[in-house]
């Protein structure tokens, strides 16, 4: 008897961490299944100036390099330092908890990788048409999006966007992004990314 209780004790933790692996599975199927929608995109800064200061740009060789000094040298020794928050809202339809204790995201351009990263840090969306905002944060070079004529029209069209110009075309923005779960000590990813894709409309650049 003491022998068979001295077993049970023992798989106890075996136990409780497979039941904790099925949990995290459970909740990042959860989390594939989930709604996802790009609410905002805000902070956005280029060689340190605000977008908006933009918004009457229509093309690159518009700006002034005497108003834009950082933008004009960072033309020259090709490192335009671009950022910006990008607020992804998750909506949950299922009745199961879907969460995350760490996440990998890829953004992409015209169909061009903007910016990649991670976020450590749990993520939980309540079941039933439960919502929860994700901050997606993007910190990159832009002087190949600006030069390179794959990317330069979509990213030129962000500014045409804040300015509410009639016509204007959208800015089409990628995310991808892959779950991960904790699995013997080891992370173990979701498999294939969950896309999102959208258009960056003027109100979204605006904050509203």
């Amino acid at each position: 008897m003491k022998k068979i209780v001295l077993f049970a004790l023992l798989a106890l933790p075996a136990i409780f961490y497979q039941c904790g692996v099925s949990r995290q599975i459970g909740e990042a199927k959860a989390l594939g299944d989930c709604k996802y929608n790009i609410v905002s995109a805000d902070s956005m800064l280029i060689a340190g100036y605000d977008v908006r200061e933009f918004r009457n740009i229509r093309k690159l060789e518009d700006f002034n390099p005497i108003k834009y000094p950082r933008l004009a040298a960072g033309l020259l020794t090709r490192n335009i330092p671009f950022g910006a928050k990008i607020n992804l809202e998750i909506t949950n339809p299922t009745l199961k908890l879907a969460a995350l204790n760490q996440l990998e995201y890829k953004v992409l351009l015209a169909g061009k990788e903007l910016a990649n990263g991670f976020i450590n840090q749990r993520i939980e969306v309540p079941s039933a048409g439960g919502k929860t905002i994700v901050p997606v944060h993007l910190k990159t070079n832009a002087y190949d999006l600006l030069t390179d004529p794959a990317t330069r029209d979509a990213f030129t069209n962000v500014f045409r966007n804040l300015s509410g110009e009639q016509g204007s075309t959208p800015t089409k923005v990628t995310i991808k992004i892959k779950p991960t779960i904790d699995m013997f000590n080891k992370a173990v990813n979701y498999p294939g990314y969950i896309t999102i894709e959208q258009e960056l409309t003027g109100k979204m650049l605006m904050g509203g």
